[in-house]
């Protein structure tokens, strides 16, 4: 008796060693079997998806960091509004995310996801290569004083490819970075801990991508637009091949439903159970028996807050005596209602970052005007200000190994947290600080220059000035971004994880939105009376300084509202 005892122990003990050569969070590999943890995801996996990342973010900011001359340059913009219109492009490459988001988690796959909308990418690249290359497409130069209109076809072209672009870009961020988090399993501890650290060297390799754009910008305004839009098209072509390349090591999650009809289905059955009383034991309300990994996503632990969507959870009596009360728009489970309640302890803490985009977009408009109208000149050389935003991914690129490397083991003896050293929510709450002041020391800057100009000496201010508000801005971008991209990651359901993503980028989409908005009422009420306003095309003749001020203000109310609500903040369990 005893020897078959020891034989089912030994089996048992064999199966779970077995177990454990594979990935356990219902992950599965590129033949749709259980992934062996050596052979597939991990590290091992992540250059493919990091190369994709760094080729992909040269094309993008290639674009982006200098759209705003080619708009007041080539086409013959305003300083407002070249502003807005780069603005607005901001923020729909981010609100697009949510198209791809909804389709990485209900239908595709974000691996598919990522492959369709690169495709869309690289045609809206080429197109606007096309529109700086092609004569007929191509703006005419200003003769003189006279500087004439784009035509339709080129306005259409351009803009075509600019919004392609849009599109294509918003499909694929909220699934890379969890794509590449896929790689690493939750059940195992060791690979836990190197998904946070993923998320570093993920904004590392963004970086990487951002610091060879802005070499793109000596050679948009030097050499010419058309190289200098070609160039990202080509590295947009390898950053697909690069993805594809990982193919065979990749861990793939199934799609998991639509992320929208889960949460309109908790919605509806709580209204249609108004009128029904929540048990105070919890264990009353309907769950399914099984850990469901792979159909739809972990058991979540049941809280207290938002006792109105556990209405949805409540079997009534009809359900009860039925053999079929599964409709889920009746009955849901304590998992689905838990997936809705953590999307509304986010909107919180996602709405710090509207304005703390607001601020960053400002590197891309703003802050570029401020530098043409300082003293750019290298001896003979002049310097397109655009190409100051290189500061920004030295930053980066100084601080991400620093903190992956000191500041977490630092953080780890001063606040005890094993992990990562600060906890996310505190990560993203220092960015924020830090904010404050590079917006503030802007406007320090521009009120100098200000105060030089009106005697006649601003040329003498160089524009190197702004280098201090570019490296405080990367600090905190590797506080709050890296930051956010873990939080959503992490805090989210495993039904809606792209969603979650999306959130963050949503957050990026509103901020540019906002700026576009901030300077159109400053517009309005600064040149109501027929003053020239705050910000005019000679930056000499307005007040630049009191925009940055005024998003300075912003900032610091955003930042104590953030405190408030990551205090009171209620984390994710698993049952």
């Amino acid at each position: 008796m005893g020897s078959v005892e020891e034989e089912l122990l030994i089996e048992q003990v064999l199966i779970q060693e077995k177990l454990k050569l594979y990935a356990e969070d219902g992950s599965i590999d590129n033949n749709g079997n259980p992934p062996l943890k050596q052979r597939t995801g991990n590290w091992k996996a992540c250059p493919f998806i990091l190369g994709n990342e760094c080729c992909e973010r040269l094309a993008y900011y290639g674009i982006a960091i200098n759209l705003i001359t080619y708009l007041t340059a080539e086409l013959h913009q305003g300083n407002v509004s070249a502003a807005r219109n780069v603005t607005t492009w901001q923020g729909t490459c981010y609100i697009t995310s949510l198209i791809g988001a909804v389709l990485a988690d209900a239908y595709w796959g974000r691996y598919w996801t990522i492959a369709c909308f690169s495709s869309i990418y690289f045609i809206g690249m080429s197109a606007l290569t096309l529109s700086a290359t092609v004569p007929y497409l191509k703006p005419s130069d200003c003769t003189g004083d006279f500087c004439p209109s784009p035509t339709t076809p080129q306005y259409l072209t351009f803009f075509l490819g600019l919004y392609l672009i849009a599109l294509g870009t918003g499909g694929i961020k909220p699934c890379v970075s969890s794509f590449g988090a896929d790689q690493f399993d939750d059940k195992d501890p060791s690979e836990r801990v190197r998904k946070s650290s993923f998320f570093n060297w993920f904004y590392f390799c963004i970086n990487i991508g951002a610091f060879g754009a802005f070499l793109l910008v000596l050679v948009q305004e030097n050499i010419g637009w058309g190289l200098g839009f070609g160039i990202p098209t080509v590295f947009m072509g390898l950053a697909i091949i690069s993805f594809f390349f990982g193919t065979p090591l990749y861990r793939f999650q199934k799609p998991k439903g639509s992320p929208i009809t889960r949460i309109c289905q908790v919605l509806v059955a709580s209204f249609r159970k108004t009128s029904l009383r929540v048990p105070e034991d919890a264990t009353l309300l309907y769950e399914t028996e099984t850990q469901e990994l792979i159909v739809a996503s972990r058991k979540l632990e049941h809280t207290d807050d938002y006792k109105y969507l556990d209405k949805a959870a409540v079997i009534s009596l009809e359900e009860a005596n039925s053999l079929e009360f599964f409709n889920p728009w009746s009955l849901c489970t304590v998992t689905q209602v838990e997936e809705v309640k953590i999307l509304i302890r986010m909107l919180p803490i996602w709405a710090s970052g509207i304005i703390f985009s607001s601020l960053y977009a400002q590197a891309t408009t703003m802050f570029i005007q401020q530098g043409r109208a300082m003293n750019c000149n290298i001896g003979s050389f002049k310097l397109p200000p655009a190409t100051l935003g290189v500061f920004d991914c030295i930053t980066v690129l100084i601080w991400v190994p620093l903190y992956d490397r000191f500041n977490v083991p630092v953080a780890k003896l001063l606040t005890r947290n094993n992990d990562n050293g600060f906890t996310v929510l505190q990560r993203m709450g220092i960015g924020l600080f830090i904010s404050i002041f590079g917006i503030a020391a802007a406007a320090v800057v521009e009120t100098v220059r200000l105060g030089m100009a009106e005697t006649g000496t601003d040329v003498s201010l160089t524009v190197f000035w702004q280098v201090p508000q570019i490296f405080i801005f990367g600090a905190a971008e590797v506080f709050y971004f890296v930051g956010q991209l873990e939080f959503f990651y992490g805090q989210s359901p495993d039904s809606m994880r792209s969603v979650c993503s999306a959130l963050g980028l949503l957050a990026n989409a509103l901020g540019s939105y906002l700026s576009s908005l901030i300077l159109t009422v400053v517009t309005y009420f600064t040149t109501k009376d027929g003053g020239d306003g705050w910000i005019t095309d000679d930056l000499n003749e307005g007040h630049l300084d009191y925009f940055f001020w005024l998003l300075a203000g912003l900032s610091i109310l955003n930042a104590l509202v953030y405190v408030f609500s990551a205090v009171n903040y209620k984390q994710k369990t698993m049952s």
